[in-house]
């Protein structure tokens, strides 16, 4: 991290394309970065939301909560693609077999 505490390495974009929005994580997603990839996931109105966790490389329980809380937002209508890390952490939290979680 730099010393406004922002990780240079960590973004959450988001792009909306009709209805979805697809927000690209890279990075580490820990309690400092969570809220923001919710944000990202949450800023316009959509109806469906796809998460490319695929260059995360640290997923954390802040992170955990985050998608259960966009999994909520979004009901039936969130897609999460995991890098192998981020599958590791939701397999291990018992979470490997929602609905909303692709395989890569």
């Amino acid at each position: 991290m730099d010393q406004d505490g922002q990780d240079p390495n960590f973004s959450a974009i988001g792009e909306v394309t009709g209805d979805r929005v697809t927000v690209t994580v890279t990075g580490e997603v820990d309690m400092a970065t969570a809220d923001q990839v919710f944000r990202a996931a949450t800023a316009d109105r959509t109806g469906r939301a796809t998460l490319d966790l695929r260059a995360v490389t640290f997923f954390d329980s802040a992170a955990i909560h985050t998608l259960i809380r966009l999994a909520e937002h979004y009901p039936g209508a969130l897609e999460v693609i995991p890098s192998e890390r981020v599958r590791r952490v939701l397999d291990i939290a018992g979470l490997g077999g929602q609905p909303w979680l692709k395989s890569v």
